[in-house]
């Protein structure tokens, strides 16, 4: 950054003009919890300053001292020159009103399985006082294993991930919720480190891009876990095992959701006799599935 651009600079409302002019030329993608230059750039210089992330209004016509001229100066160009997600630069991610700390041995929480989550999956769950024991599949930051817990209090609730460094950053999130007791974490690949553990509810947001658009992803997500991201040809790698294998690890009436990005179509093709539901979500229509066990059995 120009040195003079910091001397001419003055208030918050100088920095985030500017922010928002710098990252509109620089054509960044925001998909990682903002969702557009103005945002964005509202977000870091608040969390730069120390300030609260929704109040942005009273602060506008503060002056900032060279020292937070020259943090705002060097959050800013990370952003433009590395192509990192905000979530990566701040160390938190949101979801849902929930604060998660993520570095980059994680994806970013960005689920539209949180709200089903938070609403205990109604109107499909009959019971949830019943959900006593329920399973997060590619846990990641351990995120919906939270969310599974702080929703079903009477649940106890096992995590899955392949990475070791991902479980990581999941058990530093799991104790800062308080939640050791009640969350498990297990490393390994999908099902396998269970044994013949049965659940009441199974949720999943496992790698479900495509090679074609593995190949084509803004720069932004090539700083998250390649793991996380792609799941073979046609990125139904992993959903597959899950819906192999889920009916037995699901108690009568359990019921397993998955989130599956734009790949409706490949699924319902490749499995025509099961019948998905595809709950509503703003933003979301036709990336998440419901089916239950019976449904699976058959």
């Amino acid at each position: 950054m120009h040195e003079h651009a910091k001397l001419e600079l003055i208030t918050l409302r100088d920095w985030l003009r500017y922010a928002v002019s710098r990252f509109q030329e620089a054509g960044l993608f925001f998909g990682h919890g903002s969702p557009e230059a103005f945002d964005e750039a509202a977000y870091l210089c608040l969390h730069s300053l120390h300030l609260p992330p929704d109040r942005l209004d009273p602060f506008l016509d503060a002056r900032l001292l060279p020292s937070e001229r020259e943090k705002l100066a060097v959050i800013i160009d990370r952003r433009i020159h590395e192509r990192i997600p905000a979530p990566y630069l701040t160390h938190e991610a949101w979801l849902q009103g929930y604060r998660f700390y993520v570095d980059e041995r994680v994806i970013v929480p960005r689920s539209f399985l949180a709200p089903l989550i938070l609403e205990q999956l109604q109107p499909w769950l009959a019971e949830p006082e019943g959900v006593l024991r329920a399973l997060d599949l590619c846990t990641g930051s351990g995120c919906l294993a939270i969310l599974l817990a702080e929703a079903f209090p009477d649940a106890e609730v096992d995590a899955v991930d392949l990475s070791p460094d991902a479980l990581h950053v999941a058990r530093r999130n799991v104790e800062d919720y308080h939640l050791a007791e009640r969350v498990r974490l297990h490393e390994g690949d999908l099902f396998s480190p269970l044994g013949d553990a049965t659940y009441d509810l199974i949720v999943s947001n496992p790698p479900y891009v495509n090679a074609a658009s593995v190949a084509s992803l803004p720069p932004e997500y090539r700083h998250e876990p390649p793991l996380a991201l792609g799941s073979g040809e046609d990125g139904l790698d992993a959903t597959r095992v899950i819906l192999r294998d889920a009916a037995r690890h699901l108690n009568p009436g359990g019921l397993l959701l998955v989130e599956i990005g734009h790949n409706r179509a490949a699924l319902e093709a490749a499995f025509p006799h099961l019948d998905f539901t595809w709950p509503d979500l703003a933003g979301g229509e036709d990336t998440v599935f419901l089916i239950s066990r019976e449904q699976l059995a058959q």
